[in-house]
């Protein structure tokens, strides 16, 4: 597994390092400082170095190199997992943008949770609450010893990790939120060259106890299960259901229920977490259509026509929404008028950028722009970079996913309350001219 736990600096020197291992020269992990951050070629390559025969792999978060190095044949996606959780770890304890300075000050600490989270190798107990509760930094009044050690043996070795026992609430509340980032491809004559959705389900609970709950979205296979069965609900049968493509899920879920019947049944963390991931290829709603037209006059005159239209109901509405119209970087004067909002030509990013801070669903908006272009001595065309949008739209799905029911089980039978909200986003939403 792996060998040795390193933090360079950005340049190439090792601030920390634990060694759990001892197959790993000194010679080969000073190389990698020199030869791959000192020599600037982080960025530029995979994040996967084999030196004198060892496998380096790497990430970073702000001037700190995160380095795990193995001369076993590991897992990348295990590796680089345990490399993330170390980062949130860090942030948990020295803030979101922990410094070099950060980490020297508390070597201590660090050398705690790097003895905490691996034993020999192998990733342990990356749990945030739970390394609070008995890591600290000073601050936190320590309980009876007796208590604390049957408790943390109790935590450490049970199924159970991310949630502490006798957490009690005077409201028990479950807010639930599922982010979409949808991504669009589309050629010049109107046909989608890629389109897909990527979403997330983030969770908020605040639920005394340790309660089971179990969720469920409109997953198609989940339905007909349901539908074959005799248990569907009569509601259900009306409404849309969504074939969901590669889900994964935080580790509190059942995994073995989900494969067996589509249910995911989980005992949640306190606090916010991510539930789940999914992504859907078909049949997604696009939330703005969009209609190019560029007439080339002469050599020194250009036209852009565009309509904008919002495809969802007119009860909804987009926020922040932003247009990026590539012009030709030749572009002297401009003449630009628009129905909505304000457009501003924009040198520095070759284009003209159309801000709407609200788009009612249903409606139209139109741009027009008149350029004047110089006289170039190079013959070379416009390559004609693709229309981007950017955008923010509440209470809608570009899927069709929604929150079928979330059922909380506890033994003293309380009915927590339940908020569901919806976002879409613009991930990489292009039109080509």
């Amino acid at each position: 597994m792996i060998t040795a736990i390193l933090l360079f600096n950005q340049k190439g020197e090792i601030v920390i390092s634990r060694h759990y291992r001892d197959d790993v020269p000194r010679s080969a992990v000073e190389s990698f400082g020199s030869k791959v951050i000192g020599s600037k070629e982080t960025g530029s390559q995979p994040p996967v170095k084999l030196l004198n025969g060892s496998s380096f792999l790497y990430t970073r978060h702000a001037n700190l190199y995160f380095v795990a190095v193995t001369r076993g044949n590991v897992n990348p996606a295990l590796v680089f997992e345990f490399l993330y959780q170390w980062i949130r770890i860090l942030k948990s304890y020295l803030g979101d943008n922990f410094t070099e300075e950060d980490v020297k000050n508390t070597m201590t600490l660090l050398y705690e949770l790097l003895d905490e989270t691996m034993d020999f190798g192998y990733p342990q107990n990356c749990a945030i609450g739970l390394l609070r509760m008995y890591i600290n930094l000073g601050t936190v009044k320590t309980q009876d010893p007796a208590a604390q050690n049957s408790r943390l043996t109790s935590q450490i070795t049970g199924i159970v990790d991310w949630r502490r026992e006798g957490l009690r609430f005077r409201k028990n509340e479950v807010h639930i939120d599922v982010n979409e980032s949808v991504n669009l491809l589309m050629s010049a004559n109107g046909n989608i060259l890629r389109n897909e959705c990527a979403g997330q389900v983030i969770m908020k609970t605040q639920l005394s106890g340790m309660p089971e709950c179990k969720f469920a979205l409109n997953d198609k296979l989940n339905m007909e299960k349901e539908a074959q069965s005799g248990t569907q609900n009569p509601e259900d049968k009306k409404k849309r259901a969504v074939e969901i493509d590669d889900c994964t899920f935080h580790r509190c879920v059942r995994l073995g229920k989900f494969d067996t019947d589509r249910t995911i049944t989980f005992i949640p963390p306190d606090g916010e977490f991510e539930l789940m991931r999914y992504r859907v290829t078909d049949n997604i709603n696009l939330p703005f259509r969009l209609i190019p037209a560029i007439q080339e006059e002469s050599k020194s005159k250009m036209t852009i026509n565009l309509k904008a239209t919002a495809t969802f109901g007119p009860t909804k509405s987009a926020s922040n929404v932003v247009i990026k119209i590539p012009v030709p970087p030749n572009t002297a004067k401009h003449s630009i008028k628009v129905s909505a909002g304000r457009a501003k030509f924009e040198p520095d990013q070759k284009a003209i950028v159309w801000r709407l801070k609200k788009f009612i669903g249903g409606s139209e908006c139109n741009f027009q722009a008149d350029l004047d272009l110089m006289q170039t001595t190079r013959t070379k065309a416009w390559s004609r970079p693709p229309i981007s949008v950017d955008f923010n739209v509440s209470m809608f799905t570009a899927s069709g996913v929604y929150v079928r029911y979330l059922r909380v089980y506890d033994k003293s039978g309380y009915h927590p309350n339940r908020w569901v909200r919806y976002m879409t986003r613009a991930g990489e939403y292009q039109i080509r001219i």
